[in-house]
């Protein structure tokens, strides 16, 4: 089986992706790489080849182009603008979706069929653009959404409770973004809720640090990369290992007619199913506001470009 998949935009993220996946055994066999800047991406080939021989997995690395998706199982794009100091991830919308428009309609005219995974901010907007752009069906298009706002969620609260954060079963939900929320209710410590273990000044902390983690992060390094690359390594593994894992990525929902943090399970097709959890009146109201943000994001585009029916 060919489990090729081509990386679209070399910057720190997607080299953090690129990277791990060397590190992690992986049934990816071949990384192709593609940037605007074809030197470095070359020379970025060359650097990770030459860590194969300490690689747990054999993988076939190479700078490449656009006819390389063709056969892909997967392409994943981290192209697009940075995020700057005080910049919401909203505020990058019209320059990443100019940028996409351009980049999913080469990958579409190679004659790719595989499945779309998108880490660009703002992230649900852009997982949307795609579809789209691609008019791909909904479930092989996939956002990385809240996933990494729930991995942030489980290493706090087993921080907090002094436990294995495996064992902490929460999640994140709804825009990768300030509107954001934990859906408490459903959160889990093994087999016992949360709630009995935390406090709701605890829980009210732990959230609003999830929710500003990016911004702390770059006010101090510029930039995210190394933690969104391993979720993007753990997306890709549900989806070429067929695991059906419970996952929050951005998937379709039919009901908003967006894309938004759900959990969700992944496996070779996509997104096999969006799980319906049992929320509480104030956790939908804020899963409604949430989609709201999204929708408002999105009624700032260009929704003529969008002419074909999905």
């Amino acid at each position: 089986m060919n489990n090729k998949v081509v990386l679209i935009g070399c910057g720190n993220v997607g080299m953090s992706y690129a990277y791990a996946l060397l590190n992690q055994k992986t049934k990816v066999n071949e990384i192709v790489l593609i940037d605007l800047n074809s030197e470095k991406t070359v020379g970025e080939a060359m650097d990770l080849n030459h860590g194969m021989p300490f690689s747990p997995s054999k993988i076939k690395i190479k700078a490449g182009s656009y006819e390389d998706c063709a056969d892909a199982a997967l392409v994943v794009i981290s192209a697009g603008a940075n995020q700057a100091v005080g910049e919401t991830r909203l505020d990058l919308l019209q320059k990443n979706d100019r940028i996409f428009k351009n980049i999913v309609t080469k990958v579409v005219d190679s004659g790719f069929d595989g499945i779309f995974l998108i880490a660009t901010n703002p992230v649900d907007i852009m997982t949307y653009v795609t579809l789209k752009h691609s008019n791909f069906p909904k479930h092989k298009v996939i956002g990385t959404g809240t996933t990494l706002d729930t991995a942030r969620l489980r290493y706090l609260i087993g921080d907090k409770l002094g436990i294995n954060s495996k064992n902490v079963h929460a999640y994140v939900m709804g825009e990768h973004g300030d509107s954001e929320f934990v859906a408490w209710s459903n959160a889990y410590m093994g087999s016992n809720k949360l709630n009995d273990h935390i406090s709701d000044k605890d829980k009210e902390e732990i959230a609003l640090i999830v929710k500003n983690a990016a911004y702390e992060i770059i006010k101090r390094k510029s930039a995210t990369y190394y933690a969104i690359g391993m979720v993007m390594v753990r997306i890709t593994n549900a989806i070429l290992d067929d695991e059906n894992s419970i996952l929050t990525v951005s998937a379709y929902d039919e009901v908003e007619q967006l894309y938004i943090g759900m959990p969700s399970i992944v496996g070779k097709e996509g997104v096999k199913e969006v799980l319906q959890l049992n929320l509480t009146e104030e956790e939908k109201e804020k899963f409604r506001k949430s989609a709201q943000v999204i929708r408002n994001g999105i009624s700032g585009l260009d929704v003529e470009q969008f002419t074909k029916k999905v």
